[in-house]
């Protein structure tokens, strides 16, 4: 998992994992293996998963033609809210999109530890599923 600066502003954590490095075949079976992962935290709580591909496509938007399918599970981590800005950083997001040969995952940096270590342990684990 690499952190980078997507479009040169936002804190992303992603990874790209080989179709061959994983048992999931779809983008679905992924996006319910994270659901599973959200369903067991203490502390998250599950929203819903948003069909970014089809919603894309629906209003003419543009998609690289090597991308096939691209879904975000949404969830919340929120044991407190200190302050209200902290609202303009909720909820969360894991993306995963599908590819020819691989799948890449990723999500924006969260402002705490506890939720950016349990995203970053839910996506590594994919490549052992």
């Amino acid at each position: 998992m690499q952190q980078i600066l997507a479009m040169g502003k936002y804190p992303v954590f992603t990874t790209e994992i080989s179709k061959n490095q994983t048992t999931f075949k779809t983008v679905d079976e992924i996006i319910e293996y994270l659901k599973t992962k959200v369903d067991a935290h203490p502390m998250c709580g599950f929203i819903s998963i948003f069909d970014h591909y089809t919603h894309t496509k629906s209003i003419g938007g543009q998609i690289p033609a090597d991308l096939l399918d691209i879904k975000n599970i949404m969830f919340c981590f929120g044991p407190q809210v200190p302050a209200p800005e902290i609202v303009a950083v909720r909820p969360r997001s894991i993306g995963v999109t599908e590819k020819a040969g691989s799948f890449i995952v990723n999500f924006m940096e969260a402002p705490g530890a506890m939720p950016n270590q349990a995203m970053m342990e839910w996506v590594s684990s994919i490549s052992n599923a």
